[in-house]
């Protein structure tokens, strides 16, 4: 069974600006590039990092070591997607071999795998747990009744392939596209509700602080958006293409990553940069927030998954105070 012995922090810092570069600690496993990262949410157990990657090998990290709990074998391709529900107790992917597969998080085991007619590139289960979301290179996103055979809810209206798809309540999704559009649609009429079109293809969504903010990319823009309405709460123009950000749970700091191979940190009210973290050896693909606020992930075209210290010094997982991280295991 999966255990972890550092304790989740309750209560999160303000932002320290190190006194020492910022230096990553590296999680070695996969064989290519790795696209797609999710933490899961708190457990008794801590929390979990999944990295989805072009290597078929979807792996389960605990989330503040990177330490290797295991891999998902079964995918015939790339896994472009991958998400934990609200339990940790399964995790879902999607791939280029055509399926979405859901996972025994604490086992290993397929559960189920739900054929598609394109490449799958995104996931999503709902807050009840009852379904799972996907979004699919054939325009059209799906909900799948967990559990139950059949082909699923199909939900039309996206003109170029969907590419992100997040459930902003037990009853209405979110998703972005190569179509230069953000949706939020009504699950019980399959009908748009909202949409809102942008200069380029969505890159990047997230449904962060409580579910209060959908943070999405497309170009160099970060923009943040109530999930209720897709009206915009904020939008900022960073300073090269972005691919993927994340906002921290309680402070003024955005992560975010891009082409250059460079993770950047930036205020969130006030977009000023105010580090680099430089290690990755490729574009950065995804990067994540930790729920306890204290690490964010990134996976890179490098094959890597990297995770970095919100206050550098501080004891914490595999950091000693004041010292650089070993390799996870």
């Amino acid at each position: 069974s999966k255990t972890h012995p550092n304790a989740i922090a309750q209560i999160c810092s303000p932002f320290v600006a190190p006194m020492a570069r910022r230096v990553g600690l590296t999680c070695s496993g996969h064989t290519r590039p790795v696209v797609d990262l999710a933490f899961s949410a708190p457990t008794p157990d801590g929390f979990f990092l999944i990295s989805g990657c072009k290597d078929n090998q979807p792996m389960v990290r605990a989330g503040s070591t990177g330490d290797w709990i295991g891999t998902f074998e079964g995918h015939k391709g790339a896994v472009w997607g991958v998400a934990f529900d609200s339990s940790a107790q399964r995790a879902a992917t999607a791939s280029a071999d055509f399926t979405a597969k859901i996972w025994n998080a604490a086992t290993g085991d397929e559960i189920a795998s739900l054929p598609h007619p394109h490449i799958v590139k995104a996931v999503d289960f709902s807050p009840d747990q009852h379904r799972l979301a996907t979004a699919c290179n054939d325009k059209l996103l799906r909900i799948f009744e967990i559990g139950k055979d059949g082909e699923g809810q199909v939900l039309t209206g996206h003109t170029a392939p969907a590419k992100k798809v997040l459930w902003t309540s037990n009853t209405t999704l979110a998703s972005g596209g190569d179509d230069k559009t953000i949706r939020l649609w009504d699950c019980l009429t399959g009908a748009v509700v909202h949409s809102v079109a942008v200069p380029a293809a969505i890159t990047g969504m997230e449904l962060c602080r409580g579910g209060t903010v959908l943070l999405v990319t497309y170009g160099d823009v970060i923009a943040k958006y109530d999930p209720k309405s897709l009206t915009v709460i904020d939008q900022a123009t960073m300073s090269a293409p972005v691919l993927s950000a994340s906002l921290h749970p309680t402070l003024d700091l955005i992560a975010w990553g891009g082409p250059d191979g460079i993770v950047r940190l930036a205020g969130d009210v006030a977009p000023e940069l105010k580090e680099e973290c430089r290690g990755h050896f490729g574009p950065v693909h995804c990067v994540r927030m930790a729920p306890d606020g204290e690490i964010f992930a990134s996976g890179s075209e490098d094959g890597t998954v990297r995770l970095w210290q919100v206050n550098v010094g501080r004891e914490y997982g595999l950091w000693r105070a004041a010292e650089e991280p070993a390799a996870a295991q």
